[in-house]
């Protein structure tokens, strides 16, 4: 009995030894995924060597000869700590994700193949200038020298998927691409109305976007019948099309821009701050970093992948952008003849037909047909059944038309124009030549600001967008674009001040239709009212306004709220609460949670009464502060106060399962999380935990902090993990901040080393000098 447990033993120490053995060695090659501390290296093509210097925050200073050399030393930097995000990148816009992560990316991969989006930059690259084109190749030569000198240890997921393929320059556009079509996301909304044809008659459907207001031509368009063919085909794209919250999506609206000339700066120049609001993420969509060379200096935010800067500024102007909300999106519904021909003016035409391979790990190759018409892409095809291994060719066929999809975009020569640009007529010229997406670009330079709109709006020869259109007759076709200086732009206004917070930029008056959709303005008049509180505005000013979590929309309703019988019991109790609260959103505070949890809830009473369930149908916020005024009562039987107490007792029963039964005690922190998860390994038991954070925060989906997520979730899923505050007086005392850090790399000590500065409202400065220097390295030709 000894001698056998004494082998059990020397098994168990033998095993437990071979355990710490494989543990080491996993630790060991994990950690020689981090970037070395110093180091002299070698990148083919550059003119001059190349210094960059890293921080205690791990923010870069690059200082090059030329912004060519700068470009390849800002590839290299962002292949050392974001070469993972790069490739998951290029990989969800060219529709090979399932390579590596199996079906659970497929939906992704056949829309992606449907757009074409790779076909669609390798084709812009051809057009590009040369001097672009040679930005794009320098940053290539900068990715794949760090890719060569590191293969497989370029990133710790690259340990188990081998070294990463060459960059190329059409890898850098797929950024662009992706974002276009992302922050043009009208073609749901089209669907969407569709979808409720029959279910609802089309007042009704129209009242569930307020800010339309009058019923769309193409309302009518559709004969009854042939609408509502359509109706239960529109609804099975709105569940099966990506779409927001899910992985590599971004939601519909977006940010926050305003500034101040120096009439009313405390600094005598012109004051701006920026911060987009994307999908919350690990790692950040932004990456920081300053660029010097002897006739430029740029500091702000990059986009792992782009050899340009995005947001911030060069030595001159400060710039930023938020959404339109412009219509750049038409659905057409081709007519489908017996021979598999569709219907168009001139007769029937084949539609163009392409096959697509799409591997999928562990699984056969999936075949896909994708078909286009004259209008573009059929998106119905997306998700549809497969057999044999190959993907059914079906009759109904839904057509986009998108000017993101149009050939020859400039848009990456527009944001390099952007980037040199010396004053705001010259920003305006480089807005100009985005040609897509459409924002609004905020500019100021040293005397003024400006207001210009980016991107290209479709003429149409009839109708306005508001639903799915025929495609046979050509009634509906698009005769062009409209872009440059016909669509809206300020410059010095009058008021010395300019704003936008993704409401309408332009009257409904305006010349050039840019749409019928638009965004509620709480968040606009919160900025407009921070900046009447002062005669003088301060850098600090600025950066206190980009976390004020006041909710406008909520001020705007606890009126309502605050007057209605109070209930008994728990729900009476947390209704009280409400009662002296000024909709400050706070973490520590119940009434954001009371307030939200309610509101939420009396909204989908609202779909669920009207027999539309809870998906996605319009903007929500809206809808609810039009139904609670007298015209639109009618969606609760012309009192909503029955609904709204019965609403208020739901949301109270579900918090109290969840955090007790005492309000007083309830903390929006509790539930308002923001989450930062990795769009892959996010998803998995174990590594989900270690690659996500978690972080309570103020704010919600109409505060200056945005902390937004769809209706009926608590948390908060989007909002500016990055924010830029910009001094024209000095440039080198902008204010900088991202989420959650500056790497990708789990194990660096910068993978989330921002969080808790960037909730508190902290940031950092891009000077030109380093006081602390964590890594240094000399990059050589």
């Amino acid at each position: 009995m000894r001698r056998f447990l004494r082998v059990l033993v020397r098994l168990f120490g033998v095993l437990l030894f071979l355990l710490l053995l494989a543990a080491s060695a996993v630790a060991g090659l994990l950690w020689l995924t981090l970037p070395p501390g110093r180091g002299d290296l070698r990148i083919p093509g550059l003119s001059s060597p190349v210094d960059v210097t890293f921080d205690t925050d791990g923010i870069p200073r690059i200082r090059a000869a030329n912004l060519q050399d700068a470009a390849a030393a800002l590839g290299w930097v962002h292949a050392r700590d974001r070469m993972f995000q790069m490739e998951l990148m290029r990989r969800a816009a060219s529709g090979r994700l399932s390579e590596i992560a199996g079906p659970a990316t497929l939906r992704l991969d056949e829309m992606a193949r449907t757009l074409g989006l790779r076909r669609l930059a390798e084709a812009d690259l051809a057009t590009l200038p040369a001097a672009t084109r040679a930005i794009l190749q320098a940053y290539a030569n900068g990715v794949n020298a760090w890719i060569d000198a590191r293969g497989r240890f370029a990133a710790p997921e690259f340990l188990l998927l081998g070294k990463p393929e060459p960059w190329t320059p059409a890898d850098s556009l797929l950024w662009g691409e992706t974002m276009a079509g992302w922050l043009s996301y009208n073609y749901r909304t089209e669907l969407a109305r569709l979808h409720l044809t029959g279910k609802l008659p089309t007042d009704k459907i129209r009242q569930l976007w307020p800010s339309v207001t009058v019923p769309g031509p193409e309302a009518e368009a559709l004969p009854q019948a042939g609408a509502l063919r359509y109706a239960a085909l529109a609804g099975e794209m709105l569940r099966r099309l990506p779409h927001f919250p899910g992985r590599f999506t971004q939601p519909d609206e977006a940010s926050d821009e305003w500034a101040v000339d120096g009439q009313h700066s405390a600094t005598g120049a012109p004051l701006l701050a920026g911060d987009p609001h994307l999908a919350f993420g690990f790692p950040s969509i932004w990456y920081l970093a300053r660029i010097d060379t002897p006739d430029a200096s740029l500091a702000g935010a990059t986009a792992p992948g782009v050899p340009f800067l995005i947001l911030g500024r060069n030595r001159d102007i400060a710039w930023s952008f938020t959404t339109t909300g412009a219509d750049t999106q038409d659905v057409f519904i081709e007519t489908v003849l017996p021979d598999g021909d569709y219907q168009t003016p001139d007769g029937p035409k084949p539609f163009t037909v392409r096959e697509e391979r799409i591997r999928v790990r562990g699984r056969p190759d999936v075949v896909i047909h994708v078909r286009e018409s004259r209008h573009g892409p059929i998106i119905s095809d997306v998700g549809q059944p497969a057999e044999n291994g190959e993907a059914l060719v079906h009759p109904p066929a839904l057509a986009l038309a998108a000017v993101n999809l149009a050939p020859g975009s400039t848009a990456a020569s527009g944001i390099m124009a952007l980037n040199a640009a010396r004053t705001v007529e010259e920003a305006g010229r480089a807005a100009a030549e985005i040609t897509t997406p459409m924002q609004n670009l905020l500019v100021a330079d040293h005397s003024h600001i400006a207001l210009f709109t980016t991107g290209r709006v479709p003429v149409r020869k009839s109708g306005d967008g508001w639903a799915p259109v025929p495609g046979a007759s050509g009634a509906y076709d698009w005769t062009g674009t409209v872009g440059g200086i016909q669509l809206p732009f300020f410059i010095a206004p009058d008021s010395g001040r300019l704003v936008n917070a993704n409401e309408r930029t332009a009257p409904p008056d305006f010349p050039v239709f840019l749409g019928l959709d638009w965004f509620g303005d709480w968040r606009a008049q919160r900025i407009r009212a921070l900046l009447d509180e002062k005669r003088k505005l301060s850098v600090d000013d600025f950066t206190s306004m980009q976390v004020d979590a006041t909710d406008i929309f909520a001020r705007q309703l606890l009126p309502l709220l605050t007057a209605l019988p109070p209930p008994d019991g728990v729900a009476g109790r947390a209704a009280a609460l409400l009662q002296h609260w000024g909709g400050e959103m706070a973490v520590d505070l119940p009434q954001p949670l009371i307030f939200n949890a309610w509101i939420q809830r009396f909204y989908l009473d609202l779909m669920r009464r009207a027999g539309i369930g809870d998906s996605y149908f319009g903007p929500w916020q809206e809808f609810v502060a039009w139904v609670v005024t007298p015209a639109g009562a009618d969606w609760c039987g012309g009192d909503c106060k029955p609904i709204l107490l019965q609403a208020l007792h739901d949301a109270v029963a579900g918090l109290s399962a969840r955090f007790g039964n005492d309000p007083a005690a309830w903390r929006w922190g509790d539930a308002h999380q923001a989450i930062f998860r990795h769009p892959l390994l996010g998803a998995l038991p174990l590594l989900g935990r270690l690659t996500t954070s978690r972080i309570a925060v103020p704010g919600d989906d109409q505060t200056l902090f945005r902390g937004g997520a769809p209706v009926g979730r608590l948390e908060s899923l989007h909002g500016p993990e990055y924010r830029g505050v910009y001094d024209l007086a000095d440039l080198d005392l902008s204010r900088f901040v991202i989420a959650p850090g500056q790497s990708g790399n789990l194990l660096s000590r910068h993978a989330h080393d921002f969080l808790t500065r960037w909730r508190d409202g902290g940031t950092v400065t891009l000077g030109p000098g380093v006081d602390h220097v964590e890594a240094k390295y000399r990059l050589s030709p």
